[in-house]
């Protein structure tokens, strides 16, 4: 089964064909870093890591561009309000944001390209949009991209200018020739100290040019997947391919249904929305969690797990309860590889049964709900086998998406919270009790069992000694 992927732009699943087998491009909109990352962060890195995972899985060699959004309003603001320069706010976030995703098992992206370091790459796009009638320079500085001379705006949304206008919630702004036209260079302010020279006068670039003007930098007038958030569709998607199409004069056509849509990128893809017990994550309901916060409490490899045992387009609801069922979950496969040590295994699509059916999964618009699935009746097979064989088969096919990779002793036996009881005293505990065991002093092997229950330590005594993990 040929890679299907279901494209946002023309809301159907298609087959994954690369303008070029040889250099598969895809570009991320990446963090804008001015705070922590919170989970919605944390599901745009796993889903696009686990994408670009199973690209490479499946041969086709990927050059994978996130990029680093470090000057704009928010990153203005926060810079002022800590009394700090912009560049000592942005460094400290970017180097919180790669401990988080390293926490989390993301391989860094290729490239990472910063804002600040293609400034004169915005400026001459925005020059070729005047030249191209797309875009004007207003009386205050600013220029914006006027969208009435993009026919095609709208297309990846599926809004049109007139349903836009109509439901218009638009700042007024006197400069601008449409209140739906968008900024692409802001004059400087009188109290900004960073800002750049241009042709109309220092300022510094908007938001949206930046994603069109590094992808085109990095991968030319045209790219296989363009990928990030489900809220950035409109209108900073929207926006980009107004912008890159305008810049190019011409764009990558796709035909469906005998209708033709304009894009400088083949597949658009979204991952789905964090809801926290059914509710928009948001500051203001004040449920609003970082990764940092989420990970006090939690084993990265646990929120990995439950980011990924969903569909990357499917919205994702948040709670404790649901963290601590992955938990559980998770522990389950991670007792199986610790019952049956895993052999070598020797991965294919046709090894067995498993293989194609997780592989089948993969393919189908990355299908991890089914692949995970998968691993479950895997986990299941080997506790009653004991087939190191298969054990192999679990641990690599959940290496594909960065699961199980570590000792099960690791995982189950994790780390103590602040005010429980260590590794080293649990262990201490169980020789405690073996002696009592053995001097048939069944009271204190049973306080000793009481005194672990109540830490939530769980024994299993088997015929090679007793093993335990945290509940």
């Amino acid at each position: 089964m040929s890679l299907t992927v279901y494209n946002t732009l023309t809301r159907q699943k298609e087959t994954f064909v690369p303008l070029n087998p040889e250099n598969v491009r895809m570009y991320v909109c990446g963090m804008t870093v001015y705070d922590y990352c919170h989970l919605g962060h944390a599901r745009v890195m796993m889903v696009f890591d686990m994408i670009a995972r199973w690209l490479r899985q499946s041969g086709y060699p990927l050059t994978y561009v996130r990029n680093i959004t470090d000057i704009d309003d928010k990153i203005i603001a926060r810079a002022a309000e800590n009394g700090e320069t912009i560049g000592s706010l942005t460094t400290r976030f970017i180097q919180a944001m790669h401990e988080d995703a390293d926490a989390l098992g993301v391989i860094r992206p290729d490239v990472e390209p910063k804002a600040t370091e293609h400034v004169a790459q915005m400026i001459a796009m925005i020059e070729r949009l005047i030249a191209n009638g797309k875009a004007y320079a207003a009386e205050n500085g600013d220029v914006y991209y006027a969208v009435r001379e993009f026919p095609a705006y709208g297309q990846l949304s599926g809004k049109s200018l007139d349903d836009l206008r109509a439901g218009e919630r638009v700042e007024v702004d006197s400069f601008k020739r449409d209140p739906l036209d968008f900024v692409l260079w802001k004059a400087a302010k009188p109290n900004e100290a960073d800002f750049w020279p241009s042709p109309w006068g220092n300022g510094r670039p908007g938001w949206h040019i930046e994603c069109s003007a590094m992808g085109e930098q990095l991968f030319g007038n045209t790219f296989d997947i363009h990928g990030g958030g489900a809220d950035l569709q409109f209108p900073h998607h929207e926006n980009e391919i107004a912008q890159s199409c305008g810049a190019q004069g011409h764009c990558h056509t796709h035909e469906v249904n005998g209708k033709l849509i304009d894009s400088h990128v083949k597949y658009w893809l979204h991952n789905g929305f964090i809801r926290v017990d059914n509710e928009k994550m948001s500051k203001s309901l004040g449920n609003f969690f970082t990764i940092r916060e989420v990970l006090q409490k939690y084993d990265a490899e646990v929120v990995r797990f439950f980011i990924l045992r969903a569909h990357y387009r499917s919205p994702l609801n948040y709670s404790d309860a649901h963290l601590d069922d992955a938990y559980c979950a998770l522990t389950r496969l991670y007792t199986a590889l610790k019952n049956t040590p895993p052999a070598a295994f020797d991965l294919s699509k046709d090894a067995n049964d498993y293989t194609r059916r997780f592989f089948a999964a993969m393919n189908d618009d990355f299908g991890t709900v089914e692949a995970v699935a998968v691993l479950f009746e895997l986990a299941l097979e080997v506790n009653k086998t004991g087939d190191i064989h298969l054990a192999g088969c679990l641990k690599t096919l959940a290496g594909i998406i960065g699961l199980l990779q570590r000792e099960p002793a690791e995982f189950l036996q994790g780390s103590a919270a602040s005010d429980g009881l260590s590794n080293a005293e649990i262990d201490a505990l169980i020789e405690q009790r073996k002696q009592a065991r053995a001097d048939k002093n069944w009271a204190e092997s049973d306080r000793i069992r009481d005194v672990l229950n109540a830490e939530n330590i769980i024994l299993e005594d088997g015929a090679g000694g007793t093993t335990w993990r945290r509940g």
